[in-house]
């Protein structure tokens, strides 16, 4: 069996982002190209067997995760393998929001505040520091490292799977885990 690692589309932040300036876009959405990545894997994925699909809870996550497999896997939410906390678009939202947006989606089980704590302070964001980032991925893989017998798809971050795997994936790409 197999695990497969696919970032997220495009999000309105990777879209506006140029490289020293954060746009400020929290919890940041798919844009009209990151839909259309997304639906150009589901179409990629229809050969893998895919049984159960794990997603971050970033908004652009579960977009991604939503458009690739609504109606072929069922879809969780976990949060362990979420993206490094450096900009506003690393900051998430409330469980109940996530409820409300995606009301086919369960979130009863995370924090309130399921991302890096104190991350914001006025306009400052406070940076997930890369020793606890490094501990929270290993924790998620050692996870990973239990499933057998299915072949899960995990939809995530660029950072998340930089750490992982050490290489940076792009959007909607598909990447063999193990």
């Amino acid at each position: 069996m197999a695990i497969y690692f696919i970032r997220h589309g495009q999000s309105e932040f990777n879209a506006s982002f140029q490289g020293s300036t954060d746009p400020m876009i929290f919890d940041a959405p798919l844009t009209k190209l990151g839909f259309e990545q997304a639906t150009k894997a589901r179409d990629d994925v229809s050969i893998l067997g895919i049984t159960r699909v794990i997603t971050s809870p970033f908004t652009r996550a579960i977009q991604t995760a939503q458009t690739i497999f609504d109606g072929i896997s069922p879809i969780e939410v976990q949060h362990g393998h979420r993206e490094l906390l450096l900009h506003s678009c690393d900051i998430g939202r409330h469980p109940d929001e996530l409820k409300a947006h995606f009301p086919t989606l369960l979130f009863d089980h995370l924090p309130q505040s399921w991302w890096h704590e104190n991350s914001i302070e006025g306009q400052e964001i406070v940076k997930e520091p890369i020793e606890l980032f490094r501990k929270r991925i290993s924790k998620f893989v050692a996870g990973l490292n239990k499933i057998d017998n299915e072949n899960v798809a995990i939809v995530g971050h660029g950072n998340a799977f930089r750490e992982i795997i050490g290489v940076e994936l792009t959007n909607c790409q598909i990447h063999q885990f193990r």
